[in-house]
């Protein structure tokens, strides 16, 4: 057989997206024991260079080696056990997938619901924590399904007051978009790489506070193989997932490296580069930077005739969801940007599908020539299919929004 050779694709869409190229050479290190020195240093180093990321001073920082819903699901079923009410605010189909993953931990669990395309005003979800009297509010910040980034500033306090765990799953987000864990008085966060960190999907970070782990840590539970005289089992039931017992990662990432599991070293490898691309272009630059991109691909969208979906106010700095003209078949035109012009863009879910596509400027891919070329194909594309747009419209209202940046 011929060695693995992938297409040139430009990723536009919701993620993935493409790697940043100091990601890719990171991936490549070759391997060692997980309890060679260079091995738990590099953890180490990890665990410091994601707190930054999650702007927090939580000890309790790591990797859940997996997916990004690998996270969320190490978060949720640590935290909850049968019975326990957990309230999700959803606007948009991730919503739904934290209710999926805390039915199956046992938990009782309670929605609200918006339109998709909107988001919570604080009062909504605070009105809903004083009926449900929850365990744990667990949000998405921001859902590609939808385009839209659920403002989360003044949840913590609203969770503080009515002694609720605050959990947020920021995977399609951070670094692209304001997050701020301790400032917003988060519990637990969940993310992953493929995104605006700018790797590829197989890592999840995670942050988690002091009164997170304390809770879950009733729940400790010690391996028969592994377990010494000195290992103490919690008053708490045992939770329902080994791979993803936090109290156990907890062990391993901690002083006594108490073996769980073999590290996904090159994933280990390729998050701590994405980490430092990150901190070292600064998270707030970073940020402007995915605006600056995200602005000019709305722009340039708009220009051709098209309609953003959704409410522009909550939208997301890293994706622009646009309406499917009348008359154009969504897929036909996605297939199209694909095979004549290696771009992908997305479609969406649900209510969206065969409605919007998702156009994403994130990671490596939120820079000029991104957009431009996306643009440009798109009109090609568009015109072709009898689409009336003014010709070059997209490129130079693009062009105007980046020469109009400050950046």
């Amino acid at each position: 057989m011929k060695p693995l050779t992938m297409p040139p694709r430009l990723l536009m869409g919701p993620g993935p997206i493409n790697c940043y190229p100091r990601v890719l050479t990171a991936m490549s290190q070759q391997l060692v024991g997980q309890y060679d020195p260079a091995m738990t240093s590099c953890m180490n180093e990890v665990m410091a260079l994601y707190r930054q990321v999650f702007e927090t001073n939580n000890h309790h920082t790591l990797l859940v080696d997996g997916t990004s819903r690998a996270g969320i699901e190490a978060v949720l079923v640590s935290a909850l056990e049968p019975g326990d009410k957990v309230l999700v605010p959803i606007f948009g189909r991730f919503g739904h997938l934290l209710c999926e993953i805390a039915e199956r931990a046992g938990a009782e669990v309670h929605s609200i619901e918006v339109p998709w395309g909107e988001v919570f005003e604080p009062e909504q979800i605070e009105k809903a924590i004083r009926e449900v009297q929850p365990k744990m509010l667990a949000v998405v910040q921001g859902d590609t399904s939808t385009t839209m980034l659920q403002p989360l500033g003044h949840l913590g306090e609203i969770c503080r007051r009515y002694d609720v765990l605050f959990y947020s799953d920021a995977t399609a987000s951070i670094g692209g978009n304001p997050f701020k864990t301790d400032e917003w008085q988060l519990d637990a966060v969940s993310v992953g790489l493929q995104k605006c960190l700018g790797g590829p999907s197989g890592s999840a970070p995670i942050t988690l506070s002091d009164r997170y782990v304390e809770l879950v840590r009733k729940r400790h539970h010690v391996e028969a193989g592994i377990r010494e005289s000195a290992h103490q089992s919690g008053s708490g039931s045992r939770i329902r997932s080994n791979y993803f017992d936090i109290p156990m990662l907890l062990d391993y990432w901690g002083e006594e490296r108490l073996n769980h599991h073999t590290e996904a070293a090159s994933m280990l490898f390729c998050a701590r580069e994405c980490a430092i691309n990150l901190i070292e272009e600064g998270i707030d630059n970073s940020i402007a930077r995915h605006k600056q991109a995200g602005d000019a691909m709305l722009a340039g969208v708009q220009a051709l005739n098209l309609e953003p979906f959704g409410n522009l106010a909550h939208k997301m700095h890293n994706v622009v969801g646009v309406e499917i003209p009348d008359g154009v078949d969504g897929e036909q035109i996605r297939q199209q940007l694909l095979l004549d012009f290696n771009i992908e863009i997305g479609t969406s879910f649900g209510p969206l599908k065969g409605r919007i596509w998702r156009i994403g400027t994130m990671g490596y891919n939120a820079r000029k020539d991104a957009v431009l070329h996306t643009l440009q194909s798109l009109e090609t594309v568009l015109r072709r299919a009898g689409h009336k747009l003014p010709a070059g419209g997209g490129v130079d209202a693009a062009l105007d929004s980046f020469s109009g940046s400050s950046l």
